[in-house]
């Protein structure tokens, strides 16, 4: 591979990742102490986000916002995945229910809140395609409201509460068949609607490039490699998870909520937030909103039809009513907030804000 392909900045980003992956897989096999463990697996699910990051830079300009926030936000999943599998293998039920939420709740609260912070700093009000943001917002809605349906039947009592694995899978093949009706639309590249009147001229961000252009069989290829990467980091991640809960003295649905569901979209949670620094809202709001959306629609389908695999047979969907509530508030927010197609750094603050009150809630189970 000829190197003239990779800038300064590209290379020392490279090493460090590749040498906190390493440190994480052998602190994983010969534990050091269970903070330490805890810090440099973490420490190198942050560095595989940035390098997705720069990947996406390289898809950007070819396949624009909607398919570069389908394809970022299907790899940057799979730690997501991989943990909830793994959680579930270990019994740890209460924990793959907040994670899941946690997820959603990280990506339509936090992180688009601190993309707007950093956007809105740095360049006053964001405008991006409010056509395509009420689009991903109403879907992700919706989403969540079917994901409701297992848990609300179970809290009401109702009569298919006596069948939530059934009707659980009804709601898992539902959510994958909209799903898949609805990347025709996600993949087409978008165009402002006339009535938005011409580009905003700060669209352009005027700061020249730091890095290299990528080839586009490039960044695809080292975002196949930093998602595969970053789903192992996640299993050593969540093995020294639990060690570090007991040290640190928090509930399990706190660490699923909060811990964990940062952890496992780390990738979204770095991504989004530079996309948004660098005045491209479009692709930010793409690749934080397609996050949750796929937790949603597939990643948790694929954890009920995958369960039984790992032990779980009578995993379900039905969620606790508390967590059924803070999912479908979030969910509302994001139509809320993205509705006008203009975004600034006060409501960003305001979306941070509601998180960690949400989050604090929870910090006692």
């Amino acid at each position: 591979m000829d190197s003239s392909m990779f800038s300064r900045r590209d290379q020392i980003l490279i090493a460090l990742t590749v040498l906190a992956a390493a440190a994480a897989g052998v602190m994983h096999y010969h534990p050091v102490g269970d903070l330490v463990d805890f810090i440099v697996a973490g420490l190198a699910l942050a560095l595989l986000a940035m390098l997705v990051g720069r990947s996406v830079e390289g898809l950007g300009d070819r396949l624009g916002p909607g398919a570069t926030g389908v394809v970022q936000s299907a790899l940057g999943n799979l730690p997501e995945l991989f943990v909830v599998l793994f959680a579930l293998n270990a019994g740890l039920v209460g924990v793959v229910q907040a994670t899941i939420v946690g997820s959603i709740l990280a990506n339509v609260l936090l992180v688009l809140g601190l993309a707007f912070i950093a956007g809105g700093v740095k360049h006053g009000p964001q405008r991006f395609d409010s056509q395509a943001g009420r689009n991903l917002g109403i879907l992700l809605l919706l989403a969540v409201l079917v994901l409701s349906v297992p848990g609300l039947t179970a809290a009401l009592h109702t009569p298919a509460a006596d069948h939530e694995r059934e009707l659980s899978l009804i709601v898992a093949f539902v959510l994958l068949a909209v799903f898949a009706l609805s990347i025709p639309a996600a993949l087409r590249r978008s165009t402002p609607h006339p009535a938005e009147g011409p580009a905003d001229p700060r669209a352009t961000d005027p700061s020249p490039k730091v890095h290299v252009e990528w080839p586009l069989w490039l960044a695809l290829g080292m975002l196949a490699v930093t998602g595969v990467g970053a789903a192992f980091v996640s299993d050593w991640f969540v093995a020294a998870l639990e060690p570090a809960i007991s040290q640190l003295g928090i509930s399990q649905t706190f660490a699923g909520l909060v811990i964990v569901a940062i952890a496992g979209n780390a990738v979204e949670n770095v991504v989004g937030v530079q996309l948004a620094a660098r005045n491209q809202a479009d692709y930010a709001l793409s690749v934080i909103l397609q996050s949750p959306l796929q937790v949603s629609m597939i990643v948790a389908p694929a954890v009920l039809l995958l369960a039984p695999l790992v032990g779980a047979a009578g995993f379900t969907l039905v969620l606790p009513p508390v967590l059924i509530a803070v999912l479908i508030m979030s969910a509302l927010v994001a139509v809320f907030v993205v509705f006008d197609g203009e975004s600034t750094w006060l409501e960003g603050a305001v979306l941070v804000g509601l998180y960690v009150s949400v989050a604090a809630a929870f910090w006692w189970g």
